[in-house]
């Protein structure tokens, strides 16, 4: 009896533990590549794509570009198959934005969009749209 009752909850176990080991997209940690081109609104040129590296860990694959004298928070994840979702909120002198992004990994690349909404005190609010991709390009050091 003691066998059968050790044997299923090992399967029992099993069967929790499983979709967790699936729950990680397709992406390589390393040295990313990350191009971003920007849509704003009342804008009449496009802007040039805008070209960053970063180190992306299955800990932190938000892709994001630090800036000296912003704060920013990742308010809120998620992840869904190979695709990951996120809030972000940052402030800086001259206001504050939020962001939605959404990029879904495909092991060596990624792409996807981030909306994001700028408020400041002079402005109002303003959207801006941002097409962004990425590719691995080597080993963090």
């Amino acid at each position: 009896m003691f066998n059968k009752i050790s044997l299923s909850f090992a399967f029992i176990l099993l069967l929790l533990w499983t979709p967790f080991a699936f729950a990680e997209p397709n992406m390589q940690e390393g040295k990313w590549e990350i191009t971003m081109k920007m849509d704003m609104q009342g804008m009449p040129m496009a802007m040039p794509p805008m070209k960053h590296t970063q180190c992306l860990t299955k800990k932190d694959m938000v892709p994001q570009k630090q800036e000296k004298n912003r704060d920013c928070k990742i308010i809120s994840s998620k992840i869904s198959g190979d695709t990951l979702t996120w809030v972000m909120q940052c402030s800086d002198k001259n206001g504050t934005h939020e962001s939605n992004g959404r990029i879904t990994y495909k092991g060596n690349s990624f792409d996807g969009v981030i909306n994001m909404t700028i408020t400041e005190p002079k402005h109002g609010k303003s959207k801006i749209t941002q097409h962004i991709s990425g590719k691995r390009i080597g080993d963090c050091k």
